[in-house]
């Protein structure tokens, strides 16, 4: 990449900072929304032509992982493994952690690395840090519908970006905000 295109390798490493902290911040409301998810409600679906919740919840997941390991690996293989959770608290937990260790891997990829054009199933060949919008809108969007399953499933919908009528917005104690 030419500089002319503003893609220096400051450039790669700063957006991959910023980028990369939003996608960790966000892993933190996405566990909240997956963990909502009854079991015993898990095959919902609001329509006969959508994902039941689960399969919903697995999309999002599991495509996370294989966003972060695709521009990890410089290659999206997207394969989905074959030793799946199989409940709500498992899935969270399997979420946080492959998440964490592919968002590590990136971490630590070079701005040369980063700037590395890779073929993303033949319709995109963008340098590797601009996944990482990519995952971050479609972990947004798919969270997004997952909430709208959750009270028709018996649940309640956590507070995303502030409060939900299920959890209202609470303002942090005085001594906190001093912090």
């Amino acid at each position: 990449m030419s500089e002319q295109q503003g893609l220096t390798p400051e450039f790669a490493l700063g957006f991959r900072a910023v980028t990369l902290d939003g996608i960790m911040r966000e892993l933190e409301i996405t566990k909240k929304v997956l963990g909502a998810i009854p079991d015993a409600n898990s095959s919902y679906k609001p329509d006969p032509h959508a994902r039941t919740a689960w399969e919903l919840a697995w999309h999002l997941a599991n495509t996370d992982v294989q966003f972060l390991t695709g521009i990890a690996d410089l290659q999206f293989k997207m394969e989905s493994p074959t030793d799946k959770p199989k409940t709500v608290t498992a899935l969270v937990a399997w979420y946080d952690t492959n998440m964490k260790q592919a968002a590590a891997r990136v971490a630590a990829l070079s701005p040369e690395q980063l700037l590395t054009p890779v073929n993303f199933m033949n319709a995109f060949n963008f340098p590797a840090m601009f996944y990482l919008g990519f995952l971050n809108n479609h972990s947004i969007h798919h969270r997004g519908e997952l909430t709208t399953y959750l009270r028709p499933m018996g649940s309640k919908v956590p507070s995303i970006y502030g409060g939900s009528y299920d959890e209202p917005f609470q303002m942090p104690a005085a001594e906190e905000t001093a912090a």
